[in-house]
């Protein structure tokens, strides 16, 4: 098995997870999927919640929840005749919040590191 060297920890990652980890940017690489992942991250919703927070018409919608489900990026839950999705696991919000802030930092506004003070008086 072929072995790619993760600088930062002199680890060896199998190619094999280099090659899906491109499949999940590749995946992720989509406005409205992006917007999706966002929008799980407080939890499990329904189709329609989801098209209403990301804008888009929940026929178009679900065929991204589709793909995102087939790379395991999110999961469904039946419950009678509604559908709800959630986020497979913590990472691929924490990619998309990651990614989001890469993009803040790129445009020289990383409001991720502005603190909120509340004023005493």
């Amino acid at each position: 098995m072929q072995h790619v060297p993760a600088a930062a920890t002199g680890e060896l990652v199998d190619a094999q997870f280099v090659e899906l980890a491109v499949e999940v940017f590749s995946m992720l690489a989509d406005p409205t999927r992006v917007r999706i992942v966002l929008a799980l991250r407080g939890g499990e919703l329904p189709v329609n919640t989801i098209a209403a927070a990301v804008d888009k018409a929940p026929a178009a919608v679900s065929q991204h929840l589709a793909k995102l489900r087939l790379a395991r990026i999110v999961a469904a839950r039946q419950d009678g005749t509604r559908v709800f999705y959630r986020l497979a696991n913590e990472h691929a919000g924490q990619l998309v919040t990651d990614a989001i802030h890469q993009a803040e930092h790129a445009l020289g506004q990383p409001r991720h590191h502005q603190t909120t003070t509340t004023d005493p008086a």
